[in-house]
């Protein structure tokens, strides 16, 4: 399995679960320290993890994270994590286009390449033996994040888009694609933006009153990528307490 921003939050608790069962590469962006010490917590508990660094938004990058994983054997499955907001949450009229390009280029043409060559490995059509893609929206695609972040909510739209398209396209060769999408989570998304304290303030929007663990995202994540979701493709699981 490929996990792509698997250092931290949501992926690594996605690395986490899936280590009980299969041997994982998580790629990461930056952060040497928290990608070793997921590895070192998944070896500690008899796992097989490999972390490697990269950019998602780089063509090269993520080449050397599939080959990687190819190292340890035939690819089965792929979450597509990797995300940012950008800067500060503003109004769309406040945000600088170099910010709202980067957005995009991770958020959007990160998610592209990576399942480009997900499929390349794991369709039939390529001599593959078939897997399953989880890419990783926001409930925000919904909402549109007026008043904050409209260029990444814009990005996770595109990225529900994809995950439906290319369902259609591979599902007669043992291709699912699927994605989850995550309400307001416990991770350090916020913190990154200077908010530090959003989840628990947010919390009284939420129909169930309080903010998401990454544990609970990465349940779903890994149901479907198992074979209790093999009639279970083109699929977007809301997880997020009702919001």
């Amino acid at each position: 399995m490929i996990v792509t921003g698997g250092g931290r939050g949501i992926g690594a608790a996605v690395v986490r679960q899936l280590a009980r069962e299969h041997s994982v590469v998580l790629g990461y962006a930056t952060d040497h320290d928290a990608a070793r010490a997921v590895v070192a917590e998944v070896e500690s508990a008899g796992g097989v993890a490999r972390a490697v660094p990269g950019d998602v938004a780089d063509e090269a990058d993520v080449r050397e994270l599939f080959e990687a994983a190819a190292s340890l054997g035939d690819l089965r499955g792929v979450v597509c994590n990797a995300g940012i907001t950008g800067n500060s949450p503003g109004r769309l009229d406040e945000q600088d286009v170099a910010t709202v390009r980067r957005v995009l280029d991770v958020n959007v043409v990160g998610v592209f390449l990576c399942n480009r060559e997900a499929v390349r490995r794991m369709s039939t059509r390529h001599g593959g033996g078939g897997g399953a893609i989880v890419n990783v929206s926001s409930t925000a695609a919904g909402r549109g994040s007026p008043g904050e972040w409209v260029h990444y909510a814009a990005s996770k739209a595109a990225v529900e888009s994809m995950t439906y398209g290319l369902a259609q396209e591979v599902a007669a060769e043992g291709v699912r694609v699927n994605a989850v999408s995550p309400g307001l989570v416990h991770t350090d998304l916020h913190a990154a933006a200077g908010m530090p304290d959003r989840p628990n303030e947010r919390a009284p929007m939420i129909p169930m009153k309080r903010a998401g663990e990454p544990e609970e995202i990465a349940e779903g994540v890994t149901w479907l990528l198992s074979p209790a979701a093999s009639f279970v493709t083109g699929a977007v699981l809301p997880i997020s307490g009702g919001y």
